[in-house]
């Protein structure tokens, strides 16, 4: 049935109790999965009369991206390992998460999406967070989503 599932997680609570969905479907199906982890995209620079301020420049910005990212993996992946199952990890940058999100379904070939039902965007969805409205929106593959 299910062979691949892409799960994506920001290290938030909700989050992690879709890891842990993800991880009993796969247990059960015998499928592996892909932890995808989307940093937010480099901050635009600040224009202080008439001068821009970086805060950070965007080699340091990546840099903490992926240490940021890789400690949000490497949890899910301990868990994986505990669990028995087989998992990949994904990063990306992006300005769109869940753009990102379908691309890397696509591209580590998932056949289904397990995510939390909103992650740490604030108050911009009240039943779903806007990312996972979107992907629930634009995907081909199915998606469980974890309240």
């Amino acid at each position: 049935m299910y062979t691949n599932l892409l799960v994506p997680t920001d290290g938030s609570k909700l989050s992690d109790k879709a890891v842990a969905q993800a991880l009993d479907l796969a247990q059960a199906l015998k499928a592996k999965i892909t932890v995808f982890h989307a940093s937010p995209d480099y901050p635009m620079p600040v224009y202080a009369e008439g001068v821009a301020v970086e805060m950070i420049s965007r080699r340091e910005y990546t840099k903490r991206a992926k240490e940021e990212a890789a400690k949000v993996l490497e949890r899910v992946m301990a868990k994986a390992k505990a669990a028995g199952v087989e998992c990949g990890t994904v990063h990306a940058i992006a300005s769109a998460p869940w753009e990102a999100i379908l691309a890397a379904a696509k591209k580590a070939k998932c056949d289904a999406i397990v995510m939390a039902s909103h992650g740490r965007r604030g108050l911009t969805g009240l039943l779903l967070g806007s990312e996972t409205t979107k992907v629930l929106t634009h995907s081909k593959l199915p998606v469980l989503v974890v309240r």
